[in-house]
């Protein structure tokens, strides 16, 4: 249903338009989800199964060691595809960075558009407890029982 507006006389939509200020709250959100789609995008169009589109891991290259970001692109590349077996297996510490960055994302935008700020406080126990969680993928998945980890 439309009103109309008594002025101009032509119909507006019901409901709460964002105002202008809500529009540019959401500026830097939309800027950062273009970013990252544009970013999954190349990722997915560009296989990284096949050499030369992107640098080796130095870690891997130099140490033989897999770092906790080996095969972070071919699981995002899984990711974009629909492969979600895939990419978990790629790397599954980046498929939940993933999705938690969708979340993030999502409350980010509404408080935004709300004129609320965003505030994510990660004590040390946090920051922590996800260094430790890293530092454990990345012992196991070089181990010889891990190999069910690698890339």
């Amino acid at each position: 249903m439309r009103d109309v507006d008594a002025e101009s006389a032509e119909p507006r939509p019901t409901g709460t338009p964002l105002s202008r200020g809500a529009a540019a709250r959401l500026a830097v959100p939309a800027a950062v989800l273009a970013a990252v789609a544009g970013a999954f995008t190349y990722v997915g169009s560009v296989d990284p199964y096949e050499p030369g589109h992107y640098p080796v891991c130095p870690l891997l290259r130099f140490t033989g060691v897999y770092c906790p970001g080996c095969g972070g692109l071919r699981s995002a590349h899984a990711f974009v595809h629909g492969d979600l077996a895939g990419a978990l297996h790629a790397n599954a510490p980046a498929v939940l960075t993933y999705l938690g960055f969708a979340v993030l994302w999502v409350l980010w935008a509404v408080r935004a558009a709300r004129g609320r700020p965003v505030r994510v406080d990660l004590g040390p126990v946090h920051l922590w407890t996800l260094g430790t969680l890293m530092l454990v993928f990345t012992v196991v998945r070089n181990l010889p029982f891990g190999g069910w980890l690698l890339p």
